[in-house]
């Protein structure tokens, strides 16, 4: 009978701070210097040729809520920015992915080519100038022009994550 209660003490205690301990871990915030609270990210610059309608807005928004949710720097305008995040998008490129029977392509990948440029004002010296890449996959059945455009926001979802995480880890 003792032994049953103590079992059962030993998981009430062990339980809950495998809990605590496990949850803390976290990237936010981890490398971004502490002189630094505030990011600019102007409007972002398609350079890609492709005349895709509202991809540099899309990316832009998209860049600025990673940051607005990561909260490890607040976003705001230049004249009052600590940092600065200039993107420009090279290219769209869009592929084939899976081919089947014959010469049938019934997925595609489009892939999203940027250049970051990352600022410290405060500092006054540039972070990093670096390129990042990211893709959607879309299928060449039913409606397209959706399917593509679908493929393209994840692209673009996937690209600005990985530029918050360049921004504000020590990868």
């Amino acid at each position: 009978m003792i032994r049953i209660k103590t079992r059962y003490f030993q998981y009430f205690l062990t339980f809950p701070l495998i809990f605590l301990f496990g949850c803390a871990y976290s990237f936010t915030g981890s490398s971004v210097p502490n002189h630094l609270k505030s990011i600019a990210i102007p409007f972002c610059v398609d350079k890609s040729g492709s005349g895709e309608p509202n991809m540099a807005d899309n990316f832009t928004s998209s860049l600025i809520e990673q940051f607005i949710s990561d909260n490890s720097l607040a976003v705001t305008d230049k004249s009052k920015a600590d940092a600065l995040l200039d993107c420009t998008i090279n290219s769209l490129p869009d592929s084939p992915v899976t081919i089947q029977g014959g010469e049938n392509v019934s997925s595609r990948r489009i892939t999203i080519n940027a250049r970051v440029v990352y600022k410290d004002f405060v500092m006054k010296k540039t972070v990093f100038d670096k390129s990042f890449s990211n893709y959607g996959d879309y299928s060449t059945e039913g409606d397209i022009p959706t399917n593509r455009s679908n493929a393209i926001q994840t692209a673009i979802d996937k690209i600005t994550e990985d530029i918050l995480l360049a921004v504000v880890s020590d990868w």
